[in-house]
């Protein structure tokens, strides 16, 4: 059992208060107490011309002086001693936080308290750099996280968020220029896919089979590679600025392609901690493209099951066999003599291949009936359309689809169905198809009547001039002549 002394408490209590305390006390005791004694004797003369002391109590007093301007001396050359031996025994830590470089700008010739002002003034302004340099980080995480966020959120494939994770790694790694390829398997070397930062055209201007020779080495690696800027060959050079860092994209033991980052401010080469970084960056994107083939397999599966499916509508019908082949290519014969671009042709063509697929839902008795419908047939039959869009919306890549089929019946005057648009809420691809549906029926035998010939059936369309677009009608007529 501890058993305390008399005033422990007192000293732990002094022991752990302030500096300022401590200089306060130790004051007290090193000059109040002795001027209050000079006083005393100051008073004596004053009233009795005379000091009346005994020896021996005046000897008491200033030995207790002594004493306790001792005690003042030792307790504050203890605090300077402890302040200042803090400044010698930290000085390896303080060199180790500043660097060589700051450190010897500090004259440490001087006075101990002024280099340990000097080192905490340095330390200080090394940690506001900290601090500035945490703040553009977390301003750099934040847009990166917000950008990362509106391409996830307004990404229609792959090709998106591969540009975008690309513009992110070369941004982030503060190099000139970032390149993405992707393997093709069927040739079996790798095709650019895409390109980020400066300097980007001789990179895209370079021949795949060059590059696909040029990357082959570090396909072999299966690991992330840096390569200096003392190291890289000749060939490299002329296609990828130093230095460089490679990643391969790999996945289940197959390479689905690298990642490249090159390019940078002299005399800084890349490290391995963005090594690391590209490396875990690569082992996610290698994820994103193998999910993307998946889900393209699938779709292009569930789009050829649905083309089945339209043709299997088609068979049904002996009167429609082949209508959907052949409104979709005179789709593409009047987008052509419109001037459409090659994207827009394609939608159109897959759209004419599958605006009648509604029709699955139909029964026969109404499909395959000889003669006009009734008002309670002919209401079941313009459902079709919207039975087709709910069959193609769960496909992402069909989507483009969606609105052709969904309104290739409605008709300028808002006359047609299922919504009844009008005039500039039908879309120009939804009009071609309307025209080109039209004339393929008019073209075509039915139990109740003849085909027309192609002159009779244009008059019938221009007939429609309020109902159908007569700029389409004329060049699909103008197409049509020079086919």
């Amino acid at each position: 059992m501890k058993i305390p002394f008399p005033g422990a408490g007192r000293l732990t209590a002094f022991e752990n208060t302030s500096l300022t305390r401590k200089f306060t006390i130790l004051y007290f005791f090193m000059s109040i107490v002795p001027m209050g004694f000079l006083y005393f004797l100051y008073l004596q003369i004053r009233d009795q011309g005379s000091i009346e002391i005994k020896e021996y109590d005046f000897f008491v007093i200033m030995m207790g002086i002594v004493f306790l301007v001792a005690a003042g001396y030792f307790g504050m050359r203890s605090i300077f001693g402890r302040l200042l031996g803090l400044a010698r025994k930290e000085r390896h830590v303080i060199a180790e936080l500043l660097g060589p470089e700051k450190m010897n700008s500090i004259d440490l010739n001087n006075d101990e308290l002024v280099i340990l002002a000097e080192s905490f003034r340095e330390i200080t302004s090394h940690l506001e750099e900290n601090v500035r340099s945490l703040e553009l980080a977390k301003r750099t995480l934040h847009s990166v996280l917000s950008r990362v966020g509106q391409g996830l959120s307004s990404m229609e494939n792959i090709d998106t968020f591969l540009n975008l994770i690309l513009e992110t790694v070369t941004d982030a790694l503060q190099a000139h220029t970032g390149v993405l390829v992707v393997r093709d398997e069927k040739k079996d070397e790798f095709q650019i896919k895409a390109v980020a930062g400066k300097n980007t055209v001789r990179i895209q201007k370079a021949n795949q089979e060059e590059v696909s020779k040029m990357l082959a080495p570090y396909q072999e690696a299966r690991q992330p590679m840096i390569i200096h800027r003392a190291e890289g060959s000749e060939s490299l050079q002329k296609i990828f600025p130093l230095p460089i860092l490679v990643s391969p994209l790999v996945l289940h033991d197959n390479i689905l392609g690298m990642i490249i980052v090159c390019g940078r401010p002299e005399p800084v080469e890349f490290d391995e901690e963005e090594k690391n970084l590209l490396m875990n960056i690569s082992l996610q994107t290698a994820v994103a493209i193998e999910n993307a083939r998946l889900n393209e397999d699938a779709e292009k599966t569930y789009f050829e099951t649905i083309t089945a499916l339209a043709m299997a509508v088609e068979a049904k019908d002996t009167y429609s066999r082949g209508h959907s082949d052949r409104v979709a290519q005179f789709c593409v014969m009047i987008a052509k003599e419109m001037g459409l671009g090659q994207e827009e042709m394609l939608i159109l063509q897959d759209a004419a291949k599958l605006h009648d697929l509604g029709k699955i839902g139909i029964t026969d008795d109404v499909l395959r009936k000889n003669g006009p419908l009734n008002s309670q047939e002919t209401e079941l039959m313009k459902r079709h359309p919207e039975i087709g869009e709910g069959i193609i919306k769960p496909i992402r890549s069909l989507r483009p689809l969606c609105d052709i089929i969904r309104h290739h019946h409605e008709k300028l005057d808002g006359s047609g169905y299922p919504d009844g648009l009008k005039g500039d809420q039908i879309s120009l691809l939804v009009r071609i198809l309307t025209v080109a549906d039209i004339f393929d029926a008019l073209t075509s035998n039915r139990p109740y009547r003849d085909s027309y010939v192609k002159k009779k059936a244009f008059a019938t369309l221009y007939a429609m001039k309020d109902k159908l677009d007569p700029k389409v009608i004329t060049a699909f007529e103008k197409a049509l002549g020079a086919s």
